[in-house]
């Protein structure tokens, strides 16, 4: 379970502090899809990117499994994130000059996996999300909805139990971005944990809450 008491963020910009979130408190269950919704500016992503150990905070307490995440320094906070967090982006984040497999397995590479193994994995997770087919194409040959099918796969490849998805249908059409959440749904009942930024209505309501900001603040 995710447990986040009371984290406040602040940001020092020309030398004014800036408070990305103020006191924000919540808990998300194992197994939960939630939203995140709120304006721009008013501290989604810095949630997201505290939750997924990607960014710090200045005052509170993030709980994870029973883990204080604010305990564990470098290298354990790094292989902490590794084993618990996948990521999907609005842009795909994928390198354009790699395959799909190549993109795919790059968590997988990062932790001296056997290239076998590798990509017995990789094999198995594209073909999940219906990508299989596309193992050796690179980014600028796929469309936009497979371009994110590969990000998701890349997502997953570590097992992690947490999916964390950043406006994922943002650069997408209103059809391949539902197909997305389609997928991530999928995700969802065979036991993941999705927490999604979104700005969109429709997509926040097919999961099972949603959290609403304002100001960096919990409405």
């Amino acid at each position: 379970m995710i447990s986040i008491k009371k984290i406040t963020k602040i940001y020092n910009k020309d030398s004014n502090d800036i408070p990305a979130l103020q006191d924000v408190s919540l808990e998300i269950n194992d197994g939960e899809m939630v939203a995140i919704m709120g304006a721009s500016g008013s501290g989604k992503t810095t949630l997201l990117n505290i939750i997924g150990c990607m960014d710090g905070w200045d005052q509170g307490e993030y709980i994870f499994n029973g883990t204080s995440v604010g305990s564990l320094k470098n290298g354990k906070l790094d292989k902490f994130r590794r084993q618990n967090f996948g990521f999907i982006f609005q842009q795909f984040a994928l390198l354009k000059d790699y395959t799909v497999r190549e993109n795919v397995e790059l968590p997988l590479r990062a932790v001296n996996m056997p290239r076998k193994k590798r990509n017995e994995i990789v094999m198995d997770m594209l073909e999940k999300v219906g990508m299989e087919q596309y193992v050796d194409k690179i980014p600028t040959k796929l469309s936009g909805g497979q371009q994110q099918r590969c990000a998701i796969a890349r997502a997953l490849v570590t097992e992690a139990s947490v999916i964390l998805a950043d406006e994922p249908t943002g650069a997408l059409d209103s059809k391949t971005g539902q197909e997305i959440i389609d997928l991530l749904i999928q995700l969802n009942r065979s036991g993941k944990t999705i927490i999604i930024v979104t700005h969109d209505e429709k997509i926040a309501k097919q999961a099972s809450r949603t959290i609403y900001l304002k100001d960096g603040k919990i409405e």
